[in-house]
């Protein structure tokens, strides 16, 4: 028989257990805080508890950053084999329980996230009620690890990964602008034409948005183009192409409302840029949890619909 007290001390104990693993990963009490959305108090009393309870000082704390104690490296070691083990256990009893549950961590792009994946969401948590999504939405290449996230959605021209990799879909994309640009400026006539216009990029550290890959007469066909204005949200590139400040590379999906409407032209249609995979990336695990697998399988069961809705050319 397990008394109340010694169940409620034991789910106290792993929680702290967690914040700590959080801490050490990320550095900080207050980036651990802001990744499992605690306050730093919360945080540092979370520890002492830890710290209390197991008799040891386990961080040495400064006003910027922590560092492991001795006992602190050996404690780490041990967590995270006992917080994987539970993990595990969580997800035997949901696989065989059938009912996925816990808290999902998800990360997407932004204009992504906010047009596409937020509406699917309460759609998903209708059919698994137990589960609690968590968004974490950016155009930065989010490091999954760092972030503790379980799911990232990705639209990118898949490299190799140490994660594993469901591919949805392939997704067109279009060069286009604004007709007051165009008549300003004049229209591409190829696509080396784009080296003497304004372009509109996504560059934050790591991006490679400002080599613009298109079919060319011979195959594909790389250009550094630049311009005035670059920013590392996708949104703000869409409302300065619609402002008539330059050439915009899109996906079909995110610009297809402006097409119809004739607020921007495709430019160099004849010359297309690479298509971009639409996948869902999640870290290799011995045993997937439920919750994860069945985010995934509704993803990509709805997304391509979802996406089609928005515009009927959004997919190769």
């Amino acid at each position: 028989m397990i008394f109340p007290a010694c169940e409620g001390m034991a789910v106290a104990l792993l929680e702290n257990m967690r914040v700590f693993a959080r801490v050490v990963e990320l550095g900080s009490l207050s980036a651990a805080g802001r990744n499992l959305r605690l306050s730093p108090a919360v945080v540092s009393h979370r520890l002492q508890n830890l710290e209390e309870h197991l008799n040891v000082r386990l961080l040495n704390r400064t006003t910027r950053q922590v560092s492991l104690t001795e006992a602190g490296r050996v404690f780490y070691e041990h967590c995270q084999e006992v917080l994987e083990a539970a993990e595990r256990a969580e997800s035997s009893v949901a696989a065989i329980g059938g009912a996925p549950a816990g808290s999902l961590r998800v990360t997407a792009p932004l204009g992504f996230g906010r047009r596409v994946l937020a509406p699917m969401v309460p759609r998903f948590r209708a059919l698994h009620p137990l589960v609690d999504v968590r968004l974490r939405l950016s155009d930065h290449m989010l490091d999954l690890l760092r972030e503790a996230a379980d799911v990232a959605i990705r639209m990118a021209v898949l490299k190799d990964s140490s994660f594993v990799v469901r591919k949805v879909a392939d997704l067109r994309r279009v060069l286009c602008a604004a007709p007051s640009y165009l008549e300003a400026r004049g229209t591409p006539e190829r696509p080396e034409d784009l080296l003497d216009h304004h372009c509109l990029l996504l560059r934050f550290p790591g991006t490679q948005q400002f080599q613009w890959t298109v079919q060319g007469p011979e195959g594909p066909m790389s250009l550094s183009v630049g311009g005035h204005f670059d920013a590392d949200d996708g949104d703000v590139l869409t409302r300065w192409a619609l402002d008539g400040q330059g050439v915009v590379l899109k996906p079909v999906w995110e610009v297809g409302e402006h097409l119809a409407s004739g607020a921007l032209r495709v430019v160099l249609p004849r010359f297309p840029p690479e298509p971009v995979s639409l996948a869902v990336l999640y870290p290799h695990r011995s045993l997937l949890p439920a919750k994860i697998r069945a985010f995934i399988d509704f993803f990509a069961e709805n997304v391509r619909a979802d996406l089609m809705a928005m515009s009927p050319d959004a997919l190769l």
